[in-house]
């Protein structure tokens, strides 16, 4: 890989389930293995009531706090020991859409990696993204079981 390329990126949605934990370590694991990158990818969802936008964007601020709070401890001694990059990116809107959106508009997106509840509902992304719109999208799909443990999670990134 040449130096101006682009590293490969794991795009992980996050948010406060233990799948998507899962789904974020097992994504570190792999971009450490491969000498890639984490994008976290936090959605707000648009909140209908809010009529000033300095609520909106406290909600926001709020929110991407959370999601670092997350972050960090669902993978900070992965990216500690390994020295992966891990950039957190906090958006507005619906789920679905925005992750769609967002990578569209980035090539450098090797795979959305998500987590699968261990059971019942799988979650409205992985409906989604592995179901009627498996095939649009300009990349992999990683479905993580939320279920796997930490030695399964090392032996399989």
């Amino acid at each position: 890989m040449g130096a101006d390329e682009p590293k490969r990126t794991y795009l992980v949605v996050v948010d406060d389930s233990a799948e998507a934990r899962v789904a974020l370590r097992f994504a570190a694991r792999r971009a450490a293995k491969t000498n890639g990158r984490v994008e976290v990818l936090g959605i707000v969802e648009a909140q209908d009531f809010v009529q000033w936008g300095g609520v909106q964007s406290a909600i926001e601020e709020e929110q991407r706090l959370r999601i670092e709070g997350v972050v960090s401890a669902a993978v900070g001694e992965i990216l500690d020991e390994s020295g992966i990059e891990a950039k957190i990116i906090v958006q507005a809107g619906e789920p679905v859409k925005a992750v769609r959106e967002y990578i569209g508009e980035r090539e450098e997106i090797a795979a959305l990696v998500l987590g699968a509840a261990p059971s019942g509902n799988p979650g409205p992304l992985v409906a989604n993204f592995c179901g009627n719109d498996s095939g649009q999208l300009p990349c992999p799909v990683m479905l993580i079981p939320g279920s796997l443990s930490d030695e399964r999670l090392e032996q399989l990134s």
